[in-house]
């Protein structure tokens, strides 16, 4: 996010789903906030796939800050299924079918 290489919709879209996490975790009675956080990661997953392969820059523009900034978008793809797995264990507790 810091690069600027990926859109504006990329950061709103982690980081509201980031604002939701936080309020499923404070509300720890609340099955709505962990549903819809969620139900939030999962649709990231799908939105951070699609960004990265639009604006995934030629091998010519690629400078060592774009190169972290893309990198650590796809580290953070990559432990999106974790968070995922854990969130439903969570939403398992709280009594979720």
């Amino acid at each position: 996010c810091m690069n600027y290489m990926l859109p504006l919709s990329y950061a709103w879209g982690n980081f509201s789903v980031l604002a939701v996490g936080i309020w499923a975790i404070v509300q720890r009675d609340s099955l709505d906030a962990i549903t819809m956080f969620l139900t939030g990661l999962l649709l990231t997953v799908l939105t951070d796939i699609i960004h990265v392969s639009i604006f995934y820059p030629s091998h010519d523009y690629l400078s060592d800050a774009k190169r972290f900034s893309i990198g650590m978008a796809i580290f953070s793809l990559l432990l999106k299924p974790v968070s995922c797995y854990l969130v439903y264990r969570m939403y398992r507790e709280r009594g979720g079918e």
